[in-house]
């Protein structure tokens, strides 16, 4: 017998609050370079963090020496000091040893700060999701902890539904948006174009790559005033 999702009694009582964290002058602290901390690092330089300071026991890996020509990087070869804590907004423990992890995990939560602890979930303050990023388009998946592997699974599914499409509709919706606010319409207006252009048939277009079409899906759903500028909404898109 299958129960219905509605009855079930979940294992798992945490719940968790969905946010996007904006990392740009943030400092940001990495114990432990292996691969889990490596891929750690990178994602965090690629999300424009502040500035991220990396320590190991080992020299690092070709893959982090790879890293270190970013100013935003610094790795240090030597053990977790508690005074490593001091001025950072987001700290990942992410070493071999158990216990130090905890141990990171714990002065965290003294101090107040946002902390991720490789394979604890439960002494975590925050999970990191799978994610598929299609230029401006971010889709996460989590699981809360409980099976990454399946949020993996579900991630590339989504691969094959979200292709690279979707990257040059936001940068079409991205080049429209500052020119239609300018003409200064009503909101009711704005909104009922921005509706128009997602339900139209333009997503479509640009998967196929009919520039033709695209052209005129634009000159039917964008008011006449913006349609000298189609030329440079499309400009390096088709």
């Amino acid at each position: 017998m299958f129960y219905s999702p509605e009855r079930m009694v979940y294992d798992n009582e945490m719940r968790y609050y969905p946010i996007l964290l904006n990392l740009a002058e943030k400092s940001c602290l990495v114990v432990g370079a292996g691969q889990v901390g490596i891929r750690k690092i990178k994602s965090l330089l690629e999300s424009g963090a502040g500035g991220v300071l990396a320590l190991d026991l080992s020299a690092p890996a070709p893959e982090l020496e790879s890293m270190l020509a970013d100013p935003a990087l610094r790795f240090e070869q030597r053990a977790f000091r508690e005074d490593d804590l001091d001025g950072r907004f987001l700290v990942i423990a992410a070493t071999s040893n158990s216990a130090l992890n905890s141990r990171i995990g714990e002065l965290c939560r003294r101090r107040g700060l946002l902390c991720n602890v490789a394979d604890q979930p439960d002494n975590c303050s925050f999970i990191v999701p799978a994610t598929l990023q299609r230029g401006d388009l971010m889709l996460t998946v989590s699981t809360c902890g409980q099976s990454p592997a399946l949020s993996r699974k579900i991630r590339k599914e989504l691969e094959e539904s979200f292709g690279c499409e979707y990257t040059l509709l936001l940068a079409i919706m991205g080049r429209i948006r500052p020119l239609l606010l300018a003409l200064d319409k009503p909101t009711a207006d704005n909104t009922r174009i921005f509706r128009s252009l997602v339900a139209s048939d333009l997503l479509h277009f640009l998967e196929t790559k009919d520039a033709d079409a695209i052209w005129r899906c634009l000159t039917a759903n964008l008011p006449q005033e913006l349609h000298p500028n189609i030329p440079e909404l499309l400009d390096g898109i088709i």
